[in-house]
């Protein structure tokens, strides 16, 4: 499966998240990092959900960019 993430600066390092697995989230001091470790958090997310007999969820967020003049 292919989720989309979403990599934020915080006030020291950079965190991510999973918009369609609440609570999946892992934070790194670079966005590499954070990329690396989201990825872990999400096989152990998907794992803990099988383990418990719920179904992952079918990934249904997108993520477009926009430009606007500044």
């Amino acid at each position: 499966m292919r989720y989309a993430i979403v990599i934020e600066k915080a006030a020291g390092n950079f965190s991510a998240y999973v918009p369609d697995l609440p609570g999946c989230i892992a934070t790194g001091t670079t966005v590499e990092e954070a990329a690396k470790e989201i990825k872990e958090a999400i096989a152990f997310h998907l794992e803990g959900m099988r383990e418990d007999g719920i179904t992952p969820p079918v990934p249904k967020s997108q993520v477009e960019y926009v430009e606007v003049a500044a």
